[in-house]
């Protein structure tokens, strides 16, 4: 037997597929918006402590953002070992509390003194000052 809709029938159909089709979306649009919102989109706030990682394929992130007073370690997961230091090169005086980390031997981690003064401070590791993957910057916020 074949059910037969009559106009009226179709409308209420229609209404009801639409509202189905709104609350998806809806909930889609949610959903991507919560989502988004933790994928690091774009530079998230300056937080008090921060990790960067060495691997023989450099520094990550080359730049980070801290709150004014926080540190920032840097963790060796090379199979070498690593020296990170304050730009400028051979004068390591940019941001003292840099150096603070020095030479870091494979596996070991170390934390930079506190970082108080505003500003944007160079990097990089002073046993390959000229490769710039060892190379970053901390702003200092």
């Amino acid at each position: 037997m074949l059910h037969r809709h009559t106009p009226r029938h179709l409308g209420m159909l229609h209404l009801l597929m639409r509202q189905a089709l709104l609350s998806v979306s809806g909930w889609s649009a949610l959903l991507w918006l919560f989502l988004a919102s933790g994928c690091g989109g774009g530079p998230s706030g300056p937080t008090a402590d921060v990790t960067i990682t060495v691997t023989a394929s450099g520094v990550t992130p080359t730049d980070v953002r801290v709150a004014a007073g926080g540190r920032v370690t840097f963790l060796n997961n090379d199979a070498r070992p690593h020296a990170m230091s304050s730009d400028p090169i051979q004068l390591h005086t940019d941001c003292p509390a840099i150096n603070d980390v020095g030479f870091l031997n494979p596996g070991q981690s170390r934390a930079t003194g506190a970082l108080n003064v505003k500003r944007t401070c160079g990097f990089h590791d002073h046993t390959n000052e000229s490769d710039p993957i060892f190379k970053g910057r901390i702003l200092v916020e």
